[in-house]
């Protein structure tokens, strides 16, 4: 279904997870986190400036000023040509009453890649102590998981979902660790449904830096994925500054392995390319 396989690719290695100062939490320079992935070795990067509409709260603005962001972009692509390969995506805030106006939003934008992502649950960020109020650790990752289904059946105009278990990250009291098998029957409604649409997941490195023993989302997460057949796999850091560009990325790739993937996947112009691990 449109997917190509790149065999005869040696030794890619591509972050398609990053953020720049078009991102309401960067204030890194999109051209400096490009001169580190070139120095980092990457073969391809894809920046996913957020986009989070109807984000509540005020002491950050997760809208994106698209046309600077494709102006910016495409001069690094024409500056960068012969160095790396640069594509241009997003990551998109989901909430379920949103759906009809991401559609409109993306309906005269050409992206190479979208991420969809669960950053609010109930209109609360989990990254703040208000949202640990009123959940303790299972109700509120429960409840996560309850919104990240709906927020597919929602919108599923995106190619990975996001850091499913990216709610591990901010608990604020006990083990920082995921249990897929206390919420088997949410992650595999999850899991299913996106490959029902055809859609993947990523392995985010974030979860290193957030202090997890695990990425994002965990070993049993990403190995149940492959077992219900899924094979549409990102590799992204979720870097916000230069030294966390491609974070870990060997340690990710062998979880890959150990999980029973062969490849791992990029995007151009929505379409997946298969790279071999």
């Amino acid at each position: 279904d449109g997917c190509i396989f790149v065999a005869e690719v040696k030794n890619m290695t591509a972050d398609y997870h990053l953020h720049s100062c078009f991102s309401g939490d960067s204030e890194t320079p999109t051209e400096e986190m490009i001169k580190k992935g070139l120095a980092q070795g990457l073969s391809l990067m894809c920046m996913t400036e957020h986009l989070d509409m109807d984000y509540p709260y005020s002491d950050v603005s997760f809208d994106l000023d698209a046309d600077a962001y494709f102006r910016e972009m495409h001069r690094l692509q024409e500056a960068y040509h012969d160095r790396i390969e640069i594509r241009i995506g997003a990551e998109l805030g989901i909430q379920p009453q949103l759906g009809d106006a991401y559609r409109q939003w993306l309906s005269d934008k050409s992206f190479d890649f979208l991420i969809g992502s669960t950053h609010l649950v109930d209109r609360f960020d989990p990254y703040y102590p208000d949202f640990w109020t009123s959940y303790d650790a299972a109700s509120g990752v429960n409840r996560s998981l309850d919104v990240t289904l709906q927020n597919i059946r929602a919108f599923d105009d995106f190619d990975v979902y996001g850091h499913i278990d990216y709610i591990i990250r901010y608990v604020p009291d006990g083990d920082r660790v995921f249990s897929y098998k206390k919420h088997a029957d949410q992650v595999d409604a999850v899991l299913k449904l996106l490959i029902e649409k055809g859609k993947g997941i990523e392995i985010n490195t974030g979860g290193y830096k957030a202090g997890l023993s695990e990425p994002n989302p965990c070993h049993d997460v990403l190995r149940r994925y492959k077992e219900l057949g899924g094979e549409i796999i990102t590799m992204g850091s979720d870097a916000h500054t230069t030294e966390y560009v491609a974070y870990r990325f060997a340690d990710a790739k062998e979880v890959l392995r150990e999980c029973g993937f062969r490849y791992f996947t990029v995007f151009r112009e929505r379409k997946a390319e298969f790279v071999p691990l």
